[in-house]
């Protein structure tokens, strides 16, 4: 659960971390800040200011110590005790590497099939089939219990942590509170911090075994502290709700039912790779647009061996890097995933990886791999360019949500290209 960007239907808008394969592949996520997918909330609390901000570009450990010092009396006022905080902030000192990590994210990009190249790598295929075969047990109670395919929580934790390798060191109390005293996103991460706080002092974990990302995100499948507190469970029984340790069964229990608040329907696959009929209407391939897959074959959009989706649910068509790509019939199942991260680099990931380790087909269909991503000054300048012609992206953020995708449709149509949604290099020349 991170804070991401919206759902995109295009990845070169999408900001990734590097990754390198090697016999256990590292975590890879298309963005490294965490989400409780509570939009118009997290919205306004990025663009708020945290009490007595403090750094800018340039911290001293003394005006940090001094924010900390500021702090300790807002978080008593939630209820947090003196002793949990005076053990929390034993030996904790500003951390530069953090404000770096965050500042610098947004220009490490990746076009979607490179993407899950890694994602659905064979490697993490291999890795996944193994913990799946290693896990089965708890796994199989886990799926009894919440009615959430087993395959899926796998392929999670394989592109939240590599399935456990890549949990994360930072302590979780330096991290949030060198980035809440940053003030860039200060009310966020103060909240974040807070809720650590409260699973402190809950007893769940010691605040120097609480480890995980440089942005908050803690354990096995990469929980941040808010959704731990609402959603994560003690599957084990042991009066502990324990993400961190070396037995998932807590993290892989926590994130089943997290999946499971959000509706997820056992049994739907969460995509199917189709074949677009010839002159389909792109205007069709929109997530509002909801029909059964019979109604999508009598409009000749068919399974790759040709045939009709079975009837799994509602659905409805996504090009995630336009009409040269791979197309999806995505159901419900896909919004429930959306819910971990908004990212459809992320979704399609994570569907494709755990269809993979259960033995299904890599995708078939060709990508436009003489493309590259756009850079996050390419993206906004889209944007710029788009609004100025008349086209309102609805703001200038660098990235490419569905009101910038409407508006690329909107001018791909005005000047008689395929209105497909695909920000590409090829069309920011156009705009030019």
């Amino acid at each position: 659960m991170r804070w991401t960007i919206c759902g995109i239907a295009v990845l070169s808008a999408l900001a990734v971390q590097s990754v390198h394969a090697s016999a256990v592949e590292q975590s890879i996520r298309p963005e490294s800040r965490p989400d409780t997918r509570t939009a118009a909330k997290m919205v306004s609390l990025a663009s708020e200011k945290a009490p007595d901000q403090g750094l800018g570009e340039s911290g001293s450990e003394a005006g940090f110590q001094n924010w900390v010092a500021a702090f300790r009396s807002r978080a008593v006022s939630q209820g947090i005790q003196s002793d949990v905080l005076n053990r929390a902030f034993d030996g904790v000192r500003y951390d530069g590497a953090v404000i770096q990590r965050d500042r610098n994210q947004s220009e490490f990009t990746k076009t979607i099939w490179d993407y899950l190249d890694s994602a659905a790598s064979e490697t993490r295929i291999a890795n996944g089939k193994s913990a799946l075969r290693d896990n089965r047990k708890i796994l199989e109670q886990i799926e009894a219990k919440f009615g959430v395919d087993k395959e899926i929580v796998v392929a999670v934790w394989g592109l939240e942590s590599a399935y456990g390798h890549f949990r994360g060191e930072n302590d979780i109390i330096r991290s949030l509170a060198t980035l809440a005293y940053d003030g860039r996103r200060g009310a966020f991460f103060e909240e974040q911090l807070i809720a650590a706080l409260k699973i402190l002092q809950s007893g769940d974990t010691d605040p120097r075994q609480m480890t995980g990302s440089w942005a908050g995100a803690m354990g096995h499948t990469q929980f941040i502290p808010t959704s731990y507190l609402s959603y994560a469970v003690d599957f084990t029984g042991d009066g502990k709700r324990d993400i961190w340790s070396e037995d998932p069964s807590d993290a892989l229990a926590s994130t089943a039912a997290y999946l499971a608040r959000f509706g997820w329907v056992k049994g739907q696959p969460w995509g199917v790779e189709v074949k677009l009929p010839r002159g389909f209407d792109y205007a069709l391939a929109n997530r509002e647009l909801l029909k059964s897959p019979s109604a999508w074959a009598r409009l000749g959009v068919v399974s790759m061996a040709g045939t009709a989706v079975p009837d799994y649910g509602q659905a409805s068509i996504l090009l995630p890097a336009g009409g040269q790509g791979a197309a999806f019939m995505i159901f419900k199942n896909f919004s429930v995933i959306e819910r971990y991260n908004t990212a459809d680099a992320y979704v399609i990931g994570v569907g494709h990886l755990s269809d993979r380790i259960k033995g299904g087909p890599a995708i078939q269909s060709d990508w436009p791999k003489g493309d590259r991503a756009l850079t996050y000054d390419e993206r906004k300048e889209m944007q710029q360019r788009l609004t100025g012609k008349g086209f309102d992206t609805k703001g200038i953020d660098g990235k490419i949500g569905p009101k910038t995708i409407d508006a690329v449709r909107s001018f791909q149509r005005s000047v008689g290209m395929d209105p497909d949604g695909y920000a590409s290099l090829a069309l920011l020349e156009k705009l030019r």
